[in-house]
Formats: C-alpha cells, sequence, structure tokens
C-alpha cells in the first residue's frame, strides 16, 4: 500500500455507468403515490417501475405529444381513477 495516492485527474460519480436510466428528482402527489404502491404492493413489483412502465405506455400510444408538465399532469389525473378502482 502507498502512503499516497493521486486523486488529481480522478472523476466525481457513480463507478459503475447507468444502464439507460437517470436518477431525477420529481413532485408526485401523495394521492398518486400512495395508489401506485398500493397497487406494486398487490402485483409484487416496485411502484418506481410500474411508474415508469406506465409512463411508457402512455409515450407509445401518444408518441407525438410532448410530455411537459400538463401533459404529465394529466395523464396521472386520467390514470389514478383507473388504480383506484383495481385496489379495491
Amino acid at each position: 500500500m502507498k502512503d499516497e495516492y493521486d486523486f488529481s485527474k480522478g472523476n466525481r460519480g457513480s463507478i459503475l455507468p447507468t444502464k439507460g436510466k437517470t436518477k431525477i428528482t420529481i413532485y408526485i402527489d401523495d394521492s398518486v403515490l400512495d395508489a401506485f404502491r398500493l397497487r406494486s404492493e398487490k402485483a409484487g413489483t416496485g411502484y418506481q417501475t410500474m411508474m415508469n412502465n406506465a409512463l411508457k405506455d402512455y409515450l407509445n400510444k401518444n408518441s407525438e405529444q410532448p410530455v411537459t408538465e400538463s401533459v404529465l399532469r394529466r395523464i396521472l389525473k386520467e390514470e389514478f381513477p383507473k388504480i383506484v378502482q383495481l385496489t379495491k
């Protein structure tokens, strides 16, 4: 073991590269998040995966529309009642 190491040419960040996913911070209504968590628990999958799949499905159906904040809010409002019905 060396007494000193030179980190001057080192890079900050994760050691392992990500594979097609990016970590972000997003604010989701509590009721929407709770519904996804409940539904994912019953399905035996992760709620983030389920939310990602819901967004992918929407994009595949509506690829010509850009996903803006208002579009995302509309999607979640449309899907939320369906999720609530499935959890009852």
